[in-house]
């Protein structure tokens, strides 16, 4: 276990504000799950769309794709930081870490695939994702979705956690009021 998290802090401290893991637990209730196949990079139109609204979510299934196109498209390194930005619950709070990131030439070469969706309630969902950077790879990490403002979005517990891990295992004072 030692191993995984050293291999993670290796991986991760050169690309803080696109790989976003996190401790945050899966349940096994009986929410909706979706999969889909892993592949090497999200879909090149996903980078300059614009975040789907989630008007158009009143199925489940629906509300999946939503989660899964938005949160590849928050980890695709092609993705401005306005968009991640918008993408991101309570995404202005966190502005600063995310622009600063962006023109990181490792940052260019990240890409993520969803591999399942579990929707916990109408508002919250667990997802489980691989992320690529430069030929590495974490795989079968857990994040968190949160419907905020119409829009399904990268919880920002999920990012916080992942400064945590960046900063020793201290949670950084702008995750103050994170989840």
């Amino acid at each position: 276990m030692r191993s995984r998290v050293l291999a993670r802090r290796i991986l991760l401290v050169p690309v803080i504000g696109l790989a976003f893991t996190t401790a945050a637990c899966s349940s096994s209730s009986s929410g909706t799950t979706a999969s889909s196949p892993p592949t090497s990079a999200p879909a090149a139109s996903s980078a300059a769309a614009s975040p789907a609204s989630s008007a158009s979510s009143s199925s489940s299934g629906s509300a999946v794709s939503e989660i899964k196109t938005n949160w590849e498209q928050f980890f695709n390194g092609k993705t401005s930081a306005a968009t991640k930005i918008s993408l991101l619950q309570n995404g202005q709070q966190y502005a600063s870490v995310i622009k600063a990131q962006a023109g990181t030439g490792l940052a260019a070469s990240a890409t993520a695939t969803v591999t399942t969706v579990v929707l916990e309630s109408s508002t919250t969902a667990t997802v489980n994702y691989n992320i690529g950077v430069s030929g590495a790879s974490l795989n079968n990490e857990t994040g968190t979705a949160v419907l905020e403002d119409g829009t399904w979005k990268v919880g920002d517990v999920s990012f916080c956690d992942l400064m945590k891990l960046e900063n020793g295992g201290t949670m950084p004072s702008i995750c103050s009021s994170a989840g």
